[in-house]
């Protein structure tokens, strides 16, 4: 594609800022704007090693801001867009609906409006152009759980696939009806449609992709696994809903972030790619997984803080089951998971535990002192 001037939306966020990270590194061509409006889950500091590099610029900024964001797209003479801004946290979501429906659908339609406008005065118009949606496999609802033992997968995964066991035989595949079951999910499933609406309404070429739950360094802990890792470090409780049968599939987010890359450059024009990690697991089986990991690492007793675990009331609307059958980017573009579970959990506890600065820096909240500062 030769050289290319690429806003990230979300750069500075969990997934974003691993985007960010790889497309700086493996593309010194580019130009890679991070473009972010540094809420709570934004932090800079996970940017650190990369924020000095010549072909990296940093531009906060609301996505909800057309004005703004169409300025940026003719000054920095945008041809692709890949966006990860978006308010996440499904338990937000449920208290404060509102902010989520006006970062995920008004944010995504502002971005996309701008493009259209910009890309549309251009003589070549939408050639060499790319805007690339990452949304949720929460768009699709739930699964049942039939197998609640767990069977072998019954797709035919990669050999180094980090699969634990499936718990059904149905799985979320592209072609899946939207069946979204929280505000989160509801807001995501709009700007999807909203995404598609624009290519086949003005022919912009646009890719969605929807991706299972991402774990690894760098993410905010609210979410369970850095939560769970600090509250072990601390011995915390470790709060799990109901009876902790809920099942997720896990995607170690390096191995996202080598999708994305993938996806933005190979994949089809108004294409959609589920990115799962073959790794269905049990909150509660998960939860003793991290205990056993971080006892070890830290020298403790094996199992010694089971005791942390308390079961709390449900949350309303929780689907049962999440899992993605990646088979069509597996077979159209060659993608695979690079790790095992195992390895992945072993990585990024080593991470938290080895970066507790980073981790004590945004529990307190003072990650945001000086970069405020700067950017107001």
């Amino acid at each position: 594609m030769g050289k290319r001037n690429i806003v990230i939306t979300g750069g500075a966020g969990f997934i974003g800022s691993h985007v960010v990270r790889l497309f700086v590194n493996k593309y010194p061509e580019y130009r890679i704007v991070n473009l972010d409006k540094l809420t709570y889950a934004g932090n800079l500091s996970n940017l650190s090693d990369i924020e000095n590099r010549p072909n990296y610029t940093f531009v906060k900024m609301d996505i909800c801001d057309f004005d703004a964001f169409l300025q940026l797209m003719q000054r920095e003479k945008v041809d692709g867009i890949i966006h990860l801004a978006a308010e996440s946290h499904v338990d937000r979501s449920i208290k404060d609906p509102f902010t989520f429906a006006r970062t995920n659908v008004m944010g995504t339609l502002s971005l996309l409006q701008a493009a259209k406008l910009y890309w549309e005065s251009l003589p070549g118009k939408y050639k060499g152009k790319r805007f690339y949606h990452i949304s949720t496999d929460e768009v699709y609802g739930a699964l049942e759980v039939t197998h609640p033992d767990g069977i072998e997968p019954p797709f035919a995964a990669p050999a180094n696939a980090p699969h634990h066991k499936a718990y059904g035989e149905d799985f979320f595949h592209e072609t899946t009806n939207y069946n979204p079951h929280s505000p989160y999910s509801a807001s995501k499933a709009s700007s999807d449609h909203f995404v598609r609406a624009f290519h086949d309404t003005y022919g912009m070429p646009t890719i969605v992709t929807n991706c299972s739950n991402n774990y690894g360094p760098y993410q905010f802990p609210e979410k369970l696994i850095p939560l769970f890792i600090n509250n072990i470090r601390h011995r915390q409780p470790l709060p799990v809903y109901g009876k902790g049968e809920n099942i997720r599939d896990w995607l170690f987010v390096e191995d996202h972030a080598r999708a994305i890359d993938l996806i933005f450059h190979r994949g089809a024009i108004a294409g959609t790619y589920n990115i799962g990690g073959f790794n269905e697991w049990k909150n509660i089986d998960l939860v003793k997984v991290l205990i056993r990991t971080v006892d070890r690492l830290l020298g403790r007793p094996e199992g010694a803080d089971l005791d942390l675990i308390t079961h709390v009331p449900d949350r309303p609307g929780h689907d049962a089951r999440y899992a993605i059958d990646s088979s069509k980017l597996r077979k159209e573009l060659g993608w695979e998971p690079s790790l095992s579970f195992e390895d992945g959990i072993e990585k990024t506890v080593r991470w938290y535990l080895e970066n507790e600065a980073w981790m004590d820096n945004v529990t307190s909240g003072d990650y945001q002192a000086y970069y405020k500062n700067m950017y107001r």
